[in-house]
């Protein structure tokens, strides 16, 4: 069964880069997103900085959407993001690397959660409101899961970005405050409040 979307997370060594990459090769999915996890909530690094090289040169030019956040997009792009502005030259620069699309995260600025996409030709922006919550472990996973998840139902990118950051939205606004540190989302809220009708999955109530 051909994969109709992959989804990459953390990759932390440079072995492990050329193992996925020839993987790809080998598969050919139709859809590729990649989070390219590097800081953890805390700001403390999971990528060991020497494997930066290894992932611009054979990871990022196989993404066709790559969701850096803020920081990652900074230590990519080599540049300080301070304003949406900023995260448009980002991705432009970004993009330039050899992957179809960029989105970077708007999730550690100030102000409205804004996401910017640049698919080589035109930006799109995906703007909510910002939850005031510390329960967000996980968030970018989730985000970037949901994106493939809706690109492999056939959806185009912009529709598949915007379908996946309402989905997050709300498991956001419903995060579970368990533990004392930053608590997990709440990814089945929707799910329990109003099963699989597709008339409303990707039209989740988000409380403004």
């Amino acid at each position: 069964i051909p994969p109709k979307a992959v989804k990459i997370g953390m990759l932390d060594s440079p072995e492990i880069m050329r193992a996925v990459a020839e993987k790809l090769e080998q598969y050919n999915p139709e859809h590729v997103v990649i989070d390219p996890v590097m800081y953890a909530k805390n700001g403390a690094a999971l990528m060991d900085p020497s494997c930066i090289g290894t992932l611009i040169d054979i990871i990022i030019p196989r993404a066709g959407v790559l969701t850096p956040n803020i920081p990652e997009a900074e230590r990519i792009s080599d540049m300080e993001i301070r304003s949406v502005a900023d995260q448009r030259k980002a991705a432009q620069v970004i993009q330039k690397m050899g992957c179809l699309s960029v989105l970077v995260k708007g999730g550690h600025a100030h102000g409205d959660a804004r996401d910017v996409l640049f698919d080589g030709e035109q930006f799109h922006e995906f703007t909510t409101p910002r939850i005031p919550t510390k329960n967000t472990h996980g968030t970018g996973c989730t985000y970037s899961s949901a994106i493939a998840s809706q690109l492999a139902l056939g959806y185009r990118r912009d529709q598949a970005i915007a379908r996946a950051k309402r989905y997050v939205t709300v498991a956001i606004q419903h995060a579970l405050m368990l533990g004392n540190g930053n608590g997990p989302t709440h990814h089945f809220w929707d799910l329990y409040e109003h099963g699989l009708d597709d008339s409303v999955v990707g039209k989740n109530r988000v409380v403004r």
